[in-house]
């Protein structure tokens, strides 16, 4: 069915399953839209405008997939009637407002809501929502901190809150999250270190028996390699299996911690657009599941670890723009990496050796003549200073015994015979 217009009352009475997603549907929500029987519905990719009515949806629900419409207007209280809600996806619309405090909803396992104009902070109602497995938030108007207790959702395997205004730390809670295979709080004002206990995310480690995430009738955009990917169920279910984590385009500071090299089953790491500093970790090469690296626009410094180019599955590299120093590791998958992308050592002055013009055999002869010229010059004013202070030695020796009665008698005879 394509093309109608949804205006006729739906003979709620006999209907458990209703699904009229991707049929070009166009017109407002009608206004008497009661389905006291329905238990699952879908609208999805429609044309369907105005707001949610009031008495949709009832305590039978389950489902309520209506993303990408252009519905808009507040989410309804109402709508926290519907206590056994298990999955509510209203992304890819024009909803605005603050989302009711559904106390009453604690069977949720998937809240999308992204692409909206949601305000205010997240919903404190999740904290009791012990089932939650998807989260996602993205591109929002959203603020505030992230409270403590998003570590309380243990199942949690999804979490994106991208393109917010949330400030504060990044709670260290939040490696409580052992369940979680994807990590997105990127273009936020989040500040503070990293967090420390990593290994905690043991699905992440490959050290958990968690498998890939089910989020039924979910659609999905990552950004992974420089990229916007995006992932749509081809049927009702949408199976992912993205370890991921991106903090990028935050404040955050401090240094890269290193047991972050135990996530070694992530495939995508992006951390570039903050003020991280020290070292690049040098066991990174143990994160062998790595397909996509950046950390770009930070102020890293020291050398590129040469374990990186054990990095067999990388496919994508950026380390532009940080004071990284000395020469450039070897290999066949870094030199396969720059031909590719010729700018993922750019902004890094210090960097010498092939893949670029810099040559390190001179650099470092410069450095080490600089290196013996100083340490020459240290030497001379070392033994300047010996000689000076054993001629004032002596002289002080000298002028004390001058003033002693019995050595001036003495001195003057040998000076009498001289």
């Amino acid at each position: 069915m394509t093309g109608f217009h949804i205006g006729s009352p739906v003979p709620s009475q006999i209907v458990l399953f209703l699904d009229l997603g991707r049929n070009h549907i166009f017109g407002d929500l009608p206004r008497d839209m009661e389905m006291m029987s329905v238990e699952r519905l879908y609208l999805n990719s429609n044309n369907l405008t105005g707001p949610l009515p009031l008495n949709l949806g009832s305590s039978k629900l389950i489902e309520l997939t209506l993303f990408s419409n252009r519905i808009s207007g507040h989410i309804p209280r109402y709508i926290c009637k519907c206590n056994e809600l298990a999955i509510l996806d209203l992304a890819n619309n024009l909803f605005e407002g603050k989302f009711p405090s559904c106390n009453e909803m604690t069977m949720l396992t998937t809240l999308e809501l992204s692409n909206n104009s949601l305000s205010g902070e997240i919903p404190t109602f999740l904290q009791h929502s012990t089932n939650l497995q998807f989260l996602d938030l993205a591109w929002n108007k959203l603020s505030g901190g992230l409270a403590t207790w998003v570590g309380n959702l243990v199942g949690l395997q999804f979490l994106r809150l991208r393109h917010n205004m949330f400030t504060g730390n990044i709670p260290l809670s939040i490696t409580n999250l052992g369940c979680l295979q994807y990590l997105d709080i990127a273009e936020n004002g989040m500040s503070g270190s990293l967090p420390s206990h990593m290994v905690n995310f043991t699905t992440m480690t490959g050290k958990s028996s968690t498998t890939a995430g089910s989020y039924q009738s979910v659609s999905l955009s990552t950004f992974m390699k420089g990229q916007e990917l995006n992932y749509r169920s081809s049927s009702d279910i949408l199976y992912i299996k993205m370890m991921s984590m991106d903090l990028s385009l935050n404040n955050l500071s401090g240094e890269i911690p290193e047991e972050i090299v135990t996530l070694d089953a992530l495939l995508n790491l992006n951390l570039s657009g903050n003020r991280l500093r020290g070292n690049i970790p040098y066991q990174i090469g143990a994160m062998e599941s790595l397909e996509s690296l950046d950390l770009s626009r930070n102020e890293l410094s020291g050398e590129i670890p040469a374990s990186l180019s054990n990095l067999a599955s990388l496919s994508a590299l950026d380390l532009s723009y940080n004071n990284l120093t000395g020469r450039i590791p070897s290999g066949s998958q870094l030199v396969s990496l720059y031909s590719l992308n010729p700018y993922i050592y750019i902004g890094n002055f210090g960097l010498c050796g092939p893949p670029l013009v810099h040559n390190c055999t001179n650099n470092e002869t410069s450095m080490q003549s600089n290196y013996l010229r100083r340490s020459d010059e240290g030497v001379e004013f070392f033994y300047l200073g010996l000689g000076c202070g054993f001629i004032m030695g002596i002289w002080l020796v000298f002028c004390t015994l001058l003033f002693t009665k019995q050595w001036r008698i003495l001195i003057n005879f040998i000076l009498q015979y001289l």
